[in-house]
């Protein structure tokens, strides 16, 4: 069967009919669809094909069919259908009704909390796509999309890479994927394998959004380009009214080194979220770039600074998680609490670098509920002092629930928590409620629960 190169509005493919083209770019076109009881709009994406075009289209075409059904979430566009290669090769997906960060550039900057609620959304989306192994390496503001609510969603996954599969561009063409402001240090050096360039990239687009300017500015060639393996941004606080904590939660994205920023998507997203969580570093209070004496310190060590190993870049998404740990503290004699602090010790000694989530859910309380949160906050630190952790790496919250395995429920999702951690009934079950919530958690949690004994 002949191979098609391209469709026509008017006609109809595998029941879809296809309607005006909506955009044209270097490997591919996209029409809108319609097709008979489609709940929300779509459009169809055909890779460019053909005599002189390469084979990028095709490969990104490839890219994409692995990646997009897998996805899930309020971020990133519904996969629908995907065509036959040997027939008519599309993707059907869902049409997102806006404009991209791009088209709304005059916008910026933009007030803290706008930047938060855009920046936690594309890392959601970042999360979920490295959570099935991929990355992104083309995050820039073209690239995501606000729906009429202000909602962001991440699109266009051509240029992406999947651990689960061969890298198709990177074996097709040396080239270097990714647009030249937004781009890590790691791609820059030809390493497509390492998660954590989305987050540079991240930082990259979060520090325009609160500046309306690039930290690295446009680079035109490849040295300049790899400049940004020492050069030291401005700090945003010169160019906008920045406040110290999404200065502290951009600098970090855009370390150099992979192992200085954060460690997975769903960190930065948690931060972004709750500011009044992040721990501030001397990040937040710079007010000037490194002087020369300082840059060529930068320089000199950008030079020994290695691109992670793929074993690096694995070790450091397995470890990299959030596990969320239920502590009762409404009754602190409770015998699970040494059993349950021993299995978080287990973890943080198997993944160092877990971001933990200490937990307590107590009854609304009408009246003066600042006490029994202020009280139970106390308890939660005392709880958790054992195991000294850093400050960056945890964080305690109070959460007032008539319902407890709904509110632990409801925080692990908002806060895409990996591994939920509480403890069992015991044999006589003195807490009723308890039994309720070890059963109603294990049976709904979209993550792993890990259920403790005394």
């Amino acid at each position: 069967m002949k191979l098609r190169v391209s469709l026509e509005a008017g006609e109809t493919i595998d029941g879809y009919l296809v309607g005006e083209r909506l955009h044209a770019g270097a490997m591919g076109v996209i029409h809108r669809v319609t097709r008979e009881g489609s709940p929300f709009p779509m459009a169809m994406k055909v890779p460019l094909l053909g005599k002189g075009e390469d084979a990028s289209g095709l490969l990104g075409f490839e890219t994409e069919a692995m990646i997009l059904p897998a996805l899930q979430g309020r971020h990133v566009p519904r996969f629908v259908a995907a065509g036959a290669l040997a027939e008519v090769p599309y993707l059907v997906m869902e049409w997102i009704e806006g404009e991209s960060l791009a088209a709304q550039a005059k916008r910026n900057p933009r007030p803290a909390q706008e930047v938060a609620a855009i920046g936690a959304a594309i890392a959601e989306a970042l999360h979920e796509l490295h959570h099935q192994g991929a990355i992104h390496l083309d995050l820039k503001p073209e690239n995501v999309l606000l729906r009429a609510d202000g909602e962001a969603v991440l699109i266009d996954f051509g240029l992406a890479h999947h651990a689960r599969f061969p890298d198709l561009l990177a074996e097709e063409r040396r080239f270097l994927a990714g647009s030249a402001p937004y781009i890590a240090p790691e791609p820059a050096r030809g390493v497509r394998h390492d998660p954590r360039s989305d987050l540079f990239s991240l930082g990259v687009v979060l520090y325009e959004l609160a500046t309306a300017r690039l930290p690295f500015g446009t680079p035109l060639t490849l040295a300049g380009l790899r400049d940004r393996l020492w050069m030291d941004p401005a700090p945003p606080i010169l160019h906008a009214s920045v406040e110290p904590w999404l200065q502290e939660i951009i600098l970090r994205c855009l370390e150099p080194d992979p192992e200085e920023r954060y460690q997975a998507a769903a960190h930065v997203a948690f931060d972004l979220r709750n500011p009044g969580q992040v721990q501030l570093t001397e990040r937040a209070a710079k007010s000037s770039q490194a002087g020369f004496l300082r840059q060529t310190v930068r320089w000199w060590k950008g030079r020994d600074i290695q691109a992670a190993s793929a074993q690096r870049a694995g070790a450091a998404r397995a470890q990299a998680r959030v596990v969320m740990v239920a502590v009762d503290t409404r009754h602190q004699d409770d015998d699970r609490h040494p059993a349950l602090q021993e299995a978080v010790a287990r973890i943080l000694a198997a993944t160092p670098q877990t971001r933990l989530l200490f937990v307590s859910v107590v009854p609304v309380i009408l009246g003066e509920a600042g006490i029994p949160q202020l009280e139970h906050r106390v308890r939660l630190r005392a709880w958790a002092k054992r195991f000294a952790l850093p400050p960056h790496s945890h964080s305690m919250h109070v959460l007032e629930s008539a319902s407890p395995a709904a509110a632990l429920l409801d925080f692990a999702r908002a806060n895409l928590v990996d591994l939920i951690v509480l403890g069992a009934p015991g044999p006589e079950a003195p807490f009723a409620w308890w039994r309720s919530v070890a059963s109603s958690v294990a049976s709904q949690a979209a993550c792993s629960v890990y259920v403790v004994r005394a």
